[in-house]
């Protein structure tokens, strides 16, 4: 028998004890109060915050992956901010990785039973060469999920560092990992539905760790994604805007430069910058390890 008793996000909220015969204004602003308790639960952990980032940030420069692996809804918002990465940062899809209990197709339609595999996640991880060079997250609301717990145990035992997101205190994920992000927002608006407030606060911990990731290996100058793919007419756009935001150049230069960068925007900034051509650009971003404000030194 589980204990969900103990466990926060299983708890009756006592705000809505009555969510039923509240009217729809009544609803929404508690939903609302309740949701701005996730930042300053957040708060509370960006120290454990910061040493998953650090691990991230060493696992990329020595060539590693950064894995996601959750269930539910925790798999869904791993996978999100993995396929977010390339078009955002330019990374190959396989530096980020997200796996979720059930295979993709859990993504649309729950794949019962997953979450509580405890050979799935060990599966998954050795189907895709876990290597001691990775880092794997856990996610999970409740920090129980056998799926995430076994998959922790096993990247450890394979060398690699490991992170639990969890909505309760003292987890069983936090206790497998290396890094415990554990961030208690309270009883949820509907009681035990943590796609509300603990789906948001990991959300927002996903989006603080992957995007200071890959501020730290150099994929942002200024506050700029220079490495934005454009894959559509509006990145396209957006593509043209970064560098001139960063250049103070006007469009057609920008255009005419992006050309000439092989339609890499932090090429386009690092040969205006620099006032040089496309290989000296180059060389002088691999000497920065892609870092443009190093360029400049």
């Amino acid at each position: 028998m589980i204990d969900l008793n103990s466990m926060s996000t299983e708890q009756r909220n006592n705000k809505t004890l009555d969510l039923d015969t509240m009217s729809i204004t009544d609803a929404l602003n508690t939903m609302n109060e309740e949701d701005a308790k996730v930042p300053e639960a957040i708060k509370k952990v960006i120290p454990q915050i910061e040493k998953a980032v650090k691990g991230v940030i060493a696992a990329f420069e020595k060539g590693g992956r950064l894995i996601y692996m959750g269930a539910g809804t925790s798999g869904r918002l791993g996978v999100l901010d993995a396929v977010e990465c390339p078009p955002t940062f330019g990374t190959p899809p396989e530096k980020v990785v997200g796996l979720i209990a059930g295979g993709e197709k859990a993504f649309v339609k729950a794949v019962e039973g997953a979450e509580d595999s405890i050979t799935m996640g060990v599966e998954d991880l050795k189907e895709i060469g876990l290597t001691p060079e990775d880092i794997v997250i856990g996610i999970a609301a409740s920090g129980r999920t056998p799926y995430v717990i076994a998959a922790l145990d096993y990247a450890k035992k394979v060398g690699c560092e490991t992170v639990g997101i969890s909505c309760n205190k003292d987890s069983a994920v936090g206790l497998a990992a290396d890094i415990a992000i554990e961030i208690v927002v309270g009883p949820e608006v509907l009681t035990g539905s943590t796609r509300l407030k603990a789906g948001t606060a990991q959300k927002m911990v996903l989006n603080m760790i992957s995007t200071t990731a890959m501020v730290g290996i150099g994929k942002v100058y200024k506050n700029l994604m220079v490495d934005v793919q454009r894959t559509n007419k509006k990145l396209e756009t957006r593509a043209e805007n970064i560098i001139m935001n960063a250049t103070e150049v006007d469009r057609d230069t920008a255009k005419e430069v992006l050309e000439k960068a092989e339609g890499s925007v932090k090429f386009a900034i690092t040969m205006i910058l620099l006032n040089c051509d496309l290989q000296t650009a180059k060389e002088k971003l691999i000497l920065a390890n892609g870092h443009i404000r190093k360029t400049l030194i």
